[in-house]
């Protein structure tokens, strides 16, 4: 994967998106000192080069029903499973991630449940029917926090 050279106005624009991604473009401008049509363009080439891949409301997961946060370790019977099992936890509404990882487990996903029974029933009706050769849940109590990796600025470039 490419890495781009983002230069100072770069990573200023993205520090004060990343914080509130609805920041008007203008806005934005004014603290960088640069027109709006400039921001724009910056931003247009940051999405262009896949750096910005988008923005996105944050869903209280427990506000709409889903009160239970699970990640699951997924053993796969044979390594030719990966791109059929991948496909298949795309179509699973509830898995919202899933990471090849190194260790013990083939992928890792995050998922959301209704409760313990509901995600009891993911895992039986949705899970194993993939031909998995085992599974290992960690439930969440609570998340703590969650936020975007950090732009790198200079301290002698910070923003006001």
């Amino acid at each position: 994967m490419a890495h781009h050279q983002l230069d100072a106005l770069d990573e200023k624009i993205l520090k004060l998106i990343i914080n509130n991604a609805r920041m008007p473009f203008l806005e934005v401008a004014r603290k960088c000192n640069v027109s709006g049509a400039a921001i724009h363009q910056r931003i247009q080439k940051l999405t262009n080069l896949e750096v910005i891949k988008g923005s996105e409301f944050i869903i209280d997961n427990a506000k709409v029903g889903y009160e239970t946060c699970a990640y699951i370790g997924l053993f796969l019977k044979s390594p030719d499973q990966f791109p059929s099992v991948t496909e298949a936890l795309k179509e699973i509404p509830e898995v919202v991630e899933c990471h090849y990882t190194t260790g013990q487990y083939d992928l890792f996903i995050k998922i959301y449940a209704k409760n313990n029974q509901h995600l009891l029933n993911i895992i039986h009706t949705k899970l194993q029917p993939l031909g998995l050769a085992r599974t290992e849940s960690l439930i969440s109590f609570k998340e703590v926090f969650k936020k975007q990796i950090p732009i790198d600025i200079e301290e002698n470039d910070s923003i006001e």
